[in-house]
């Protein structure tokens, strides 16, 4: 490995170095980091950012938590992993906890998202295929949806940026356009077996399904016998003021995936279903190495055990009132640059009027970490336990960073 030039300082030879040993998948943002606490992170330097990303909704407790720091170390000296060849009390004991939330029966633990709606599409096919009796293993998506990185995910994904260069792909995914309730029910036909949705898009721009076509998806669903899949994975875990988004539409899935939030910082995925769909699986069908080990079950138990404790649904739901109110305001100071707020919680998109790469680095180089998003979407999705002062710290910076741009 090359070495690093001694003139660069701590945080340009962390970037040096990993240059030559990573493969580049990752387009990074120009900043290191070697500490982290609540909401804020450094770099080793000693730069303080203000994160309102939480690792793309993971750290949900916020950084470093002390409860979920204690739990790990204590689980670490008692029981790490076995494989799923035995029984486990920390998983049987999480895996209650997350059903309290919800209307799912039983639980596969995996490791990210990405797997949890693996498992989501696999269970869909065996169902059908071994309990229903029926040829049918379409998934039907929409359009701007993001669900994964793995063959199956990013082809059920309705955007074409994350297919390039992967053909063939697999079959079986048909993909509608947004809010085109007519359009979906064309797509369902004899070899449908779900439909896959997330009832507010993050990736896509943080764009949350209409009522009424929320609960159309439903109504196609049981007209035609058909599972419905909700894709939890950013929304879930009281990120939206509710414990799961799909909560806010009276939804009653048939499958929901999460993950993110889930162990606040360890890798860690769910796929929850139904008693009756769960007969899809059996012994050898599906299965995992490291999906819920004894440690990451532990932190995750933790984890919704102070969610629920400490009342995050409400408090996102009252923040996030507050915060849009905030950004509502600030788009009625600059109509010619904000178009848009929208989300739900503590899930929230700044739509711009223009490619907003140039405001995202300003409000980087201000201190503030947030994300871009199809070219022209603040997306915020800050640690539940966020101080709001935070954001509107955020909030009067984007718009001297506006007022500047107005008027050079």
């Amino acid at each position: 490995m090359e070495k690093c030039d001694t003139t660069m300082n701590a945080s340009e030879q962390i970037m040096h170095k990993e240059k030559a040993v990573l493969c580049h998948t990752y387009g990074r943002y120009p900043v290191s980091v070697v500490r982290a606490e609540g909401s804020r992170m450094y770099t080793p330097e000693g730069r303080e950012y203000v994160d309102l990303l939480a690792g793309i909704a993971v750290t949900a407790l916020g950084h470093c938590n002390p409860e979920i720091a204690r739990t790990i170390a204590d689980q670490a000296r008692k029981l790490v992993h076995v494989s799923n060849l035995f029984y486990q009390d920390e998983q049987a004991d999480l895996a209650a906890a997350l059903l309290e939330t919800c209307n799912a029966d039983k639980v596969f633990f995996c490791n990210s998202g990405a797997e949890a709606n693996e498992a989501a599409i696999k269970l869909a096919r065996r169902y059908m295929n071994k309990v229903a009796k029926r040829d049918a293993y379409e998934v039907i998506t929409l359009e701007s949806s993001f669900h994964g990185r793995t063959l199956a995910t990013l082809t059920a994904t309705g955007q074409a940026k994350v297919k390039d260069g992967f053909a063939p792909l697999p079959e079986g995914f048909v993909t509608v356009p947004f809010n085109d309730l007519e359009a979906l029910r064309k797509a369902i036909g004899p070899k449908t077996a779900a439909i896959m949705v997330e009832v507010v898009q993050g990736e896509g721009g943080v764009r949350p399904l209409p009522q009424e076509f929320a609960q159309g998806i439903q109504k196609l669903c049981r007209e035609n016998d058909i599972l419905l899949i909700v894709d939890e994975i950013q929304t879930g875990l009281c990120r939206t003021g509710k414990f799961w988004a799909h909560q806010h539409y009276d939804l009653t899935p048939d499958i929901i995936t999460s993950a993110k939030a889930l162990a606040n910082g360890l890798p860690m995925g769910a796929m929850m279903t139904t008693d009756k769909v769960a007969k899809g699986f059996e012994p050898g069908s599906h299965a995992t190495t490291f999906g819920g080990t004894a440690l990451v079950s532990a932190a995750a138990l933790k984890t919704i055990q102070i969610m629920k404790r400490d009342r995050l649904d409400e408090r996102a739901h009252k923040m996030g009132q507050d915060a849009t109110a905030l950004f509502e305001t600030l788009a009625a100071a600059h109509p010619e640059a904000i178009t848009e707020i929208r989300g739900c919680g503590l899930m929230i998109g700044i739509v711009l009027s223009f490619p907003g790469q140039e405001i995202w680095q300003a409000l980087l180089d201000a201190g503030f970490i947030c994300n871009l998003t199809q070219g022209n979407v603040l997306r915020l999705l800050p640690a539940l336990t966020i101080d709001f002062a935070d954001l509107e710290a955020f909030a009067e910076t984007l718009g001297n960073i506006l007022s500047a741009r107005k008027t050079a």
